[in-house]
């Protein structure tokens, strides 16, 4: 048989109807992300509004660490009156973005300079309904396909959201720059009609995973079903694996609040914080993301998990540079580049060691549990970022932040110890299962005696 060329399987592959439509919820997803936070700190350094602030501010994405409490409930109860239309993953999809879109604008006609409550509660409710967006998209890529083209929607919702993230940064603020901040938040509401028209041609899953269907089909079971099983089959290293995940990023999301006003305090303009940090820093952050993915085929999960960490809490030192150095486009660059590589590659070793601590039966909600609260520690102590600056200054903030990388590093190496043992002991009992086996398969085949 002639083997199909390369060009023919990508066309075949990028065919299916649903990897088209996972592009664009994978963008609506990935939209809201940055303007929860992130790009709305330059609005609010660039206005006056005070570090301390700022860094409380960042609060307000705590939604998406917090997603696992109602997830159970969005795959029980269908959407309010949308729901009943649409179906229950389509009507909650189509709600949340409608929401998304309408607190962005009203975002866009806030004055955080002299209104910075209205600005906060919108950006909470920006959050909410983000966060929620999150768990219903991936509900319903889990439902919609079957498990051999879930690498194909994974990589297409990726694509998608690393697309959107371009938009809501470098987009956002190249508009904020030549138009107004205003323009910026109403031109990414205007851009959630992408998903929206996804979420109405998409095709509502045949059925619905509520509960396990033993006995426990109720909404306590939803919720501690999931967990019993994950402690059950970790045991007492599973408190080990939860620390590792909770300190792992924690350097990135502490570090994170403080990188765009100490551009800004730098003096550089938004279109150059746009074009290194957004454009061509989303580059090199794809390419760290590559080098992720060959390290774990190649050297293996731990070891590269070991490396990320490490990598992703020293690239701080180069903000830390930064900051002492002054506006330095090329120093910006460097410091850029050096951290998106580090961050993207960590990232994908992370997800890595996230999904192989998950069941297949209980996928979806463990990885959502975990997913959601990996960022947890970083995204409170993040709220005290801006007192830590105005202390000690960028420079001790930075170097600071990268010191985390110590007790990564410490757990990372605990965590491969107790998962070799445990791979050790896994082939132990395969191979004793085998000899026992064989001779008991010789005894059954042996002809009796006549």
């Amino acid at each position: 048989m002639q083997a199909e060329s390369p060009s023919r399987s990508i066309f075949r592959v990028f065919a299916d109807r649903r990897l088209a439509l996972m592009l664009a919820l994978g963008f609506s997803s990935g939209l809201p992300f940055l303007l929860v936070f992130s790009t709305q700190s330059a609005w609010l350094r660039e206005v006056g509004v005070a570090k301390e602030h700022i860094g409380l501010m960042s609060w307000v994405a705590l939604a998406y660490s917090f997603k696992f409490l109602w997830a159970p409930l969005l795959d029980r109860y269908d959407a309010p009156i949308v729901g009943r239309w649409l179906g229950r993953r389509r009507g909650w999809m189509v709600l949340t973005q409608g929401a998304i879109a309408l607190c962005l604008c009203a975002l866009a006609f806030g004055d955080p300079a002299n209104n910075l409550l209205y600005t906060i509660g919108f950006a909470f409710c920006l959050g909410f309904f983000a966060a929620t967006q999150d768990v219903v998209i991936d509900g319903w890529r889990i439902a919609v396909a079957p498990p051999e083209k879930q690498g194909e929607m994974s990589a297409a919702s990726q694509v998608g959201y690393k697309f959107a993230i371009l938009c809501a940064g470098a987009g956002a603020l190249y508009l904020a720059q030549f138009a107004s901040w205003r323009a910026a938040y109403l031109a990414m509401a205007g851009m959630m009609a992408v998903g929206l028209g996804a979420s109405l041609l998409a095709p509502e899953p045949a059925a619905h995973v509520v509960a396990r269907r033993d006995g426990h089909d109720n909404v306590f079971a939803a919720y501690a079903d999931p967990l019993k099983d994950f402690f059950r089959r970790n045991g007492r290293f599973a408190l080990l694996f939860l620390c590792l995940l909770a300190i792992y990023r924690l350097p990135d999301f502490v570090s994170g609040v403080m990188a765009n006003p100490l551009y800004i305090d730098l003096g550089f303009s938004k279109a150059d914080i746009a074009t290194v940090t957004k454009l061509f820093g989303f580059w090199v952050g794809l390419g760290g993301i590559a080098a992720g993915g060959v390290a774990v085929a190649r050297f293996g999960l731990m070891p590269s998990l070991l490396i990320g960490g490490i990598a992703a809490s020293a690239s701080h030192l180069s903000l830390a540079a930064l900051a002492a150095t002054g506006a330095s486009l090329k120093m910006l660059t460097l410091a850029i580049c050096v951290e998106n590589f580090a961050g993207g590659f960590a990232g994908t070793a992370l997800i890595a060691f996230m999904s192989s601590l998950t069941s297949p039966l209980y996928a979806a909600a463990q990885y959502a549990l975990l997913s959601s609260l990996y960022a947890l520690p970083g995204k409170i102590l993040g709220g005290f970022s801006g007192f830590a600056v105005a202390a000690f200054g960028y420079p001790a903030f930075f170097i600071a932040t990268s010191c985390i990388g110590i007790p990564v590093a410490l757990i990372c190496l605990a965590v491969w110890r107790v998962q070799a043992r445990q791979e050790a002991q896994s082939r132990r009992e395969a191979q004793t299962k085998q000899e026992v086996e064989v001779p008991l398969e010789a005894k059954e085949s042996r002809p009796e005696p006549a």
